[in-house]
């Protein structure tokens, strides 16, 4: 049930527990307390609202940012990716394989308060090595979610 109950809120947090319930075939009690349960386990970390910031009068950019960094003795990538996602601009930080070490994912008002912080804050830290920042444009798919609908021709076809 645990699995089932993930798959079906990942797509939609504010789904019903009444209509989950019946979705399942359990007692409400039980995905109550399912849920309950892997929130203090930690499986459950938070519940997120996707938005399209493009449909809003709100300036604001997404950067990608690839970060090489020098791993410490004994805590490797750890330490350094907990110094990054600290900052509240930061959205995400992952430890990523190839040619990076860490994946940054920041939120900004502009493009050049974007560029500031990878200047000023990120690249001056200890053991990093070097960025490369690539800046979101538009988004078509986001967590699952297609954001952006085709045209649709809604004119009437006229035939000779």
């Amino acid at each position: 049930m645990r699995e089932q109950i993930l798959t079906i809120i990942e797509k939609n947090s504010r789904i019903d527990l009444k209509e989950l319930a019946i979705l399942l075939g359990a007692p409400e009690i039980d995905i109550v307390n399912e849920m309950q349960k892997m929130e203090e386990e930690g499986v459950i970390c938070g519940y997120h609202t996707l938005i399209d910031w493009e449909k809003t009068s709100i300036e604001k950019v997404t950067a990608l940012i690839e970060v090489r960094v020098t791993p410490q003795r004994g805590q490797g990538f750890d330490s350094i990716a907990e110094r990054i996602y600290k900052y509240p601009e930061v959205r995400a930080t992952y430890l990523i394989s190839g040619g990076y070490d860490l994946l940054v994912i920041l939120d900004g008002k502009s493009l050049n308060e974007v560029a500031r912080f990878v200047t000023d804050k990120l690249s001056t830290l200890d053991y990093v090595l070097s960025t490369a920042t690539h800046f979101i444009l538009k988004k078509y798919k986001d967590h699952g979610t297609i954001m952006t609908k085709k045209y649709e021709d809604t004119r009437e076809m006229i035939t000779p």
